[in-house]
């Protein structure tokens, strides 16, 4: 019996990614960073009285507050005061949102090139930064640094959009993106709840630690979400982009000024009339989000108890219809088949929100609202990625999101003047108003596999 040489045995082929861990780590990051992200919005209202009475009437933010309250002039001056904040309100939230409109296309296409990983890590160390100082900001100087570090560093919704996008196939891109906005759903739940809850904690008597305010409290919350959050990225998420479908290309270096990116001469067909159909739907909606407890407050009384619930509700709503029925119906009907039915919801919604004034009408409203974005929001995002090349994921999902943030940078301001001048119903109409604008629009989005990139699901 002779030796021989064993049969040559091909080799393994590479173990697949473990997508569905990673679509989990995904989802708890997208969702914490939400919580830390909206812990704020209760606080609003408030934060205007603090820094005007700890700094005085000829301070920055003094002088701010008399030239709010002399634009909004106004012989109920309980209305004046609720109209002041709800422009401070939306000063503040826009200089957040238009450092993210400016940067989110950076650092998508950053992601592109070196993988998601690096880039989720350095936005969330950036973010924690910025909670760190809001912790210590006994100042409003502090305050806006804070909101100015964590707009810059606010490109971790987009880059982990386009991870999603790198882990799951065309069939299952929606589901994905539901999952995503599930996390948004939920983030919205919880962060509003601990701000209100951590609301009443006073830290500033603490020794030794200078420059603690009232709200340090829900701030060193964030803080710490944020710090876990960074953990568990960097123990638990692989990098989703294999070398191989990293971008190198020089001529995307062009696309870093935003307005040219929202051109739409270096996109993919398709993505222009996607991003306009989000655009005008977010601005739409973003007005409504930001008026909504300014309209609570003076139409229903309602207490800051009475808008926790609003938010919970909401939220469970998005976060059902996105985590469930989005995931199983989007393979079925199609992504572009699911906006129409979402636009056509959101925009009875809006009206009857404007229109009610008792809390059964209100909550049937929302109910439309929360169901309706549900279904638009993770739709459009499944759609701009569909249409879009593998190596260019981040960027185009980075001009995406930066839309969505320049969205929410100009309509609170808008619905805020709006609010003022009109009356609280008028933001909700006019809103529905421009709703019609996409619904139309959505209609004539193609079909993904009608452009170069990779096909969609059947519709």
């Amino acid at each position: 019996m002779t030796d021989s040489a064993p049969p040559s045995t091909p080799p393994a082929p590479p173990a697949p990614a473990p997508r569905r861990a990673s679509l989990g780590v995904l989802f708890l990051t997208v969702f914490v960073d939400l919580v830390g992200f909206s812990i704020i919005f209760p606080l609003f209202p408030d934060m205007l009285d603090h820094y005007v009475e700890a700094e005085g009437t000829e301070s920055l933010i003094g002088k701010l507050a008399a030239s709010l309250g002399e634009f909004v002039s106004h012989p109920d001056k309980a209305k004046q005061r609720l109209y002041t904040t709800a422009l401070f309100g939306g000063i503040l939230g826009s200089i957040y949102s238009t450092l993210q409109f400016v940067f989110a296309p950076l650092w998508g296409r950053l992601s592109d090139r070196t993988g998601r990983r690096p880039i989720l890590l350095i936005s969330i160390t950036g973010l924690a930064l910025a909670y760190l100082v809001w912790v210590f900001a006994g100042s409003f100087v502090l305050l806006v640094v804070s909101r100015v570090v964590a707009g810059v560093m606010g490109g971790n919704i987009s880059v982990a959009t386009a991870a999603v996008a790198d882990i799951t196939g065309e069939k299952d891109r929606a589901k994905g993106m539901g999952m995503i906005g599930a996390a948004f759903g939920l983030g919205f739940i919880l962060g509003p709840a601990i701000g209100a809850m951590l609301s009443g904690i006073d830290l500033t008597g603490t020794a030794g630690l200078p420059g603690l305010n009232p709200y340090s409290a829900p701030a060193l919350a964030a803080l710490g979400l944020s710090l876990w959050n960074l953990i568990w990225v960097s123990l638990r998420l692989p990098e989703t982009l294999p070398p191989e479908k990293r971008g190198t290309s020089s001529t995307h270096a062009r696309s870093f000024n935003p307005v040219r990116l929202l051109s739409g001469t270096n996109l993919p067909d398709g993505v222009s009339g996607t991003n306009l159909v989000f655009f005008l739907f977010q601005t739409a909606f973003a007005g409504m989000e930001f008026t909504l407890v300014f309209l609570a407050k003076e139409r229903l009384a309602y207490t800051q108890r009475d808008m926790m619930w609003i938010f919970i509700f909401i939220g469970l709503l998005i976060a059902l219809v996105q985590g469930g029925i989005v995931r199983r119906l989007a393979p079925k009907l199609g992504e572009r088949r699911l906006i129409r039915v979402g636009l056509s919801m959101v925009l009875p919604g809006l009206v009857i929100v404007g229109w009610a004034t008792s809390t059964l009408p209100f909550y049937c409203g929302l109910a439309l609202l929360a169901i309706g974005s549900a279904l638009v929001s993770p739709c459009l995002s499944a759609l701009v990625s569909l249409y879009t090349p593998a190596d260019r994921q981040g960027e185009v999902l980075g001009v995406f999101r930066s839309l969505g943030a320049l969205s929410r940078a100009i309509a609170p301001i808008i619905a805020g003047l709006v609010f003022w001048k009109l009356g609280s119903q008028w933001p909700y109409y006019g809103s529905a108003i421009v709703m019609l604008a996409p619904l139309l629009l959505s209609g004539r989005l193609p079909h993904p596999g009608d452009t170069p990139a990779p096909s969609s699901v059947s519709e």
